[in-house]
């Protein structure tokens, strides 16, 4: 990383431990979403989510987590039974790190970093499985399962027919082409052919395209005349290009000019 970012550290002098919490689901073949991050989310900034109750229990320590009442009532999954509520209680499996080294950082809004203390123990909080929590989970299948399309059947066979509006760029510019140029018309031979040695004489080599943009003639047309005085090239550095014949030019190539040359 080119940018150097200054870590305060003293967290480290403070020997701050931490615990790391990883909310879940307990053990089952089916996929619970995470709502007790999602009731968290609906705290003020500064409000309180709940508390960490520890205690002794036969020898162990024992620990539990309780949700801020406020914030057991559900509003999400299109919940329609207002007595349903969130579980509060969700107990703590405690588990060591395990080797591990683990630090916990936060970042202030001047995007200053700071080391709050060192993972010392990591945790999975549970909920308690009661007849609440499997009502909540119930509810959450049913909306995972509901289809995203339903079909739904007609009275009445459809009519409308929907036609395309939009017009590609192209065929509008050869609509303006068309109606500012009007129809093509054929012009006498010798008047075609006049035009064409007088565009042979400033280039050797003509794309068809070209010499109807010149000529402003039919395509079909103007190609029966260039059959006549020219020659098309089918490969090489010129290909797809039309140029006289040798008897037809006024001009010399720098082919022939070194051949006579020669």
């Amino acid at each position: 990383m080119s940018d150097k970012t200054e870590v305060n550290l003293t967290g480290v002098k403070q020997s701050k431990g931490v615990w790391l919490v990883k909310v879940c689901s307990p053990p089952t073949p089916i996929t619970v979403p995470k709502y007790l991050s999602l009731q968290w989310d609906k705290a003020t900034e500064k409000g309180e989510v709940g508390k960490i109750i520890i205690g002794k229990k036969q020898g162990k320590t024992e620990v539990r987590f309780s949700l801020n009442e406020e914030l057991t009532a559900l509003g999400a999954v299109g919940e329609q039974d207002a007595s349903l509520q969130v579980p509060r209680d969700h107990p703590f499996t405690m588990h060591t790190v395990g080797g591990q080294t683990m630090a916990v950082f936060s970042q202030s809004n001047a995007d200053e970093i700071s080391l709050e203390g060192m993972v010392v123990h990591r945790a999975e909080c549970r909920p308690v499985v009661n007849d609440n929590y499997m009502k909540l989970k119930k509810l959450q299948i049913k909306a995972s399962t509901k289809p995203q399309r339903l079909s739904q059947q007609l009275e009445r066979a459809v009519t409308t027919v929907f036609k395309p509006v939009a017009n590609h760029d192209f065929n509008v510019e050869h609509e303006k082409k068309k109606k500012s140029e009007g129809k093509m018309v054929r012009a006498e031979w010798q008047v075609v052919l006049d035009m064409l040695f007088s565009a042979f004489e400033k280039h050797q080599y003509y794309n068809i395209k070209d010499l109807v943009d010149i000529t402003k003639q039919p395509v079909t047309y103007l190609k029966e005349i260039m059959r006549e005085i020219g020659t098309y090239n089918s490969k090489g550095a010129h290909k797809s290009t039309w140029e006289l014949k040798p008897e037809y030019r006024h001009y010399q190539s720098a082919e022939e000019e070194e051949m006579q040359t020669a």
